[in-house]
């Protein structure tokens, strides 16, 4: 177990879902910061940071049940025709849903942040909130829709990572918790870098486009999927490390000649 979590995968792995984890939960604290701000200015900090961890456990539950789900792995419906061939698992059908989902969640968001970036929060501000218990409800509620997401990336960055299926829910658990502790820790400081560079989390929903596909190819791999008696195969994960690393390099030089040249122009 030792060794598995200091291999050089396992390690870039975890960084790279972690990053993942903390981008995608920006709309999180952002979401869970306007319904704590409908309550008293005594109990805002209380009410976000019980709504972080509440999410971290939901997270946490939702992944040991997903992983369960990605365990199954013996068909229960099979496909055999001249030119195409498929053996239908539990694991297969969570895996390409989730790719589905993914994909559609990514396009539509980062639809709505580029043509609409306030309907969401406009839409929470207008509902009244008088007590703790029902600020936290409410939260409970955004961190379970906000979970999905969340939790079909945390699969799809570690399915078949390793053979033994805990060393991945290891990872995904590590990474959860670790990124829930920095969201507490730096909510604020966080959520004021996004704001100030929104092109961060649009390169975070471009990464879910990724990892959407990488998803769908491994349902059609794992249900040993046929097309014109060619197979499918998985998609290395090194591919999807190096564009999201790659990506972040341009994108944090994009952020230094933007900076070089905001100072020049003082």
């Amino acid at each position: 177990m030792i060794d598995f979590l200091l291999s050089s995968e396992a390690i870039f792995a975890l960084i790279t879902l972690t990053f993942l984890e903390i981008v995608l939960g920006i709309d999180n604290i952002v979401f869970i910061s306007i319904i704590a701000n409908k309550l008293p200015e005594s109990q805002r900090v209380k009410a976000t940071n019980i709504g972080l961890l509440l999410a971290m456990l939901q997270r946490v539950v939702l992944l040991f049940f997903v992983s369960f789900l990605v365990g199954l792995q013996e068909p229960f419906f099979k496909v055999n025709a001249s030119w195409f061939s498929t053996a239908v698992s539990w694991q297969a059908m969570i895996l390409f849903s989730g790719g589905l989902f993914l994909l559609f969640k990514s396009t539509s968001e980062i639809y709505e942040k580029v043509e609409m970036p306030k309907h969401d929060e406009k839409t929470l501000r207008g509902k009244i909130l008088d007590t703790l218990s029902k600020a936290l409800v409410q939260i409970l509620i955004i961190d379970f829709i906000f979970s999905i997401d969340s939790i079909l990336t945390a699969v799809g960055m570690t399915n078949g990572i390793s053979p033994n299926p805990d060393h991945a829910l290891i990872i995904m658990v590590i990474a959860v918790v670790i990124s829930i502790i920095i969201m507490i820790g730096f909510a604020n400081p966080i959520r004021r870098f996004i704001d100030q560079h929104p092109s961060m989390q649009i390169l975070g929903l471009a990464f879910l486009i990724l990892i959407g596909f990488m998803l769908i190819a491994e349902a059609a791999h794992a249900s040993q999927t046929k097309i014109f008696n060619r197979g499918i195969g998985v998609i290395p994960k090194g591919y999807l490390y190096f564009a999201i690393t790659f990506s972040l390099f341009i994108e944090f030089l994009n952020f230094k000649i933007r900076r070089n040249t905001h100072i020049k122009k003082k």
